[in-house]
């Protein structure tokens, strides 16, 4: 399949994709997530590996970024740090204006069930609820009662309306994730953190989860920031941010999946 380039108003390059280097965690109104120079480092003395390094970027409302880049380059741990499931070592990180990094652990966990949606690869659905009880879970946790309309109406949007009723074991590994975003969803977050959510899906499955995504963005001005490393994913996003050994290696806006493959190839060719 072709990349989409769903690039909005970034503008392209030459080839149709534009590799940009300049300061991407400068403050601009309408950033959903803000990460001012992050460093996050594991261990100490000689044994310690810096999985972060001075990372700054700008995630804006409304759009949606793809984050690529080679094995161990600190895609999973940005996501952490951006999403208040991990701490940076240094730096700071902010979500729709708040600070995070002054956050108490129960007021990290409010704002990650509140303000933040979250989709993996594994749908981490439990067995014994039907689709519906799944979705309905984040708000009963928060000690809301979902009308069971408003259940059905996210579930709906992910075309799952008539499998409401059905346990996970009765659903395809695609409608099990599709219930893993009306889930996410289903809070009206403020961003949504995919980490290879089509990860374990086959090409088919994983282009309709995508094209999800990409309405949320589009039809409901939903912010996306997902970790992948498949080129055909990344080409649903506004633009693609790359990273090499924890630092911020460029990016791409409008891309498509053959120029984010090339563009990746040429990265992990790069001797370290």
């Amino acid at each position: 399949m072709n990349g989409r380039g769903w690039g909005r108003g970034r503008g392209r390059g030459s080839d149709g994709g534009r590799a940009d280097d300049g300061d991407g965690g400068r403050a601009r109104d309408g950033d959903a997530v803000r990460l001012r120079s992050v460093s996050r480092r594991y261990g100490a003395g000689d044994r310690a590996v810096t999985a972060l390094a001075q990372v700054s970027l700008a995630f804006p409302r409304g759009s949606f970024t793809a984050v690529m880049g080679p094995s161990g380059s600190g895609k999973s741990t940005l996501l952490q740090c951006a999403a208040g499931l991990d701490r940076p070592t240094s730096g700071s990180v902010s979500v729709g204006g708040t600070e995070l990094t002054g956050l108490s652990e129960t007021g990290l966990t409010l704002l990650r069930r509140d303000r933040i949606g979250f989709v993996f690869q594994a749908f981490n659905l439990l067995p014994a609820l039907t689709a519906e009880q799944n979705v309905a879970l984040p708000l009963r946790l928060a000690g809301r009662r979902p009308a069971r309309a408003e259940v059905r109406e996210v579930l709906r949007r992910v075309g799952l309306g008539e499998r409401a009723r059905h346990r996970p074991g009765e659903l395809s590994g695609g409608q099990q994730q599709r219930v893993a975003l009306a889930r996410a969803l289903i809070t009206r977050p403020e961003v949504l953190f995919g980490d290879e959510p089509t990860g374990a899906l086959d090409s088919q499955t994983g282009r309709e989860v995508l094209e999800l995504l990409r309405g949320a963005v589009d039809r409901e001005g939903q912010t996306v920031i997902m970790v992948t490393h498949d080129p055909v994913a990344a080409s649903y996003a506004d633009r693609v941010v790359f990273l090499v050994d924890g630092r911020v290696h460029g990016e791409l806006a409008g891309a498509r999946a053959e120029q984010i493959a090339g563009h990746m190839a040429r990265l992990e060719a790069v001797p370290c």
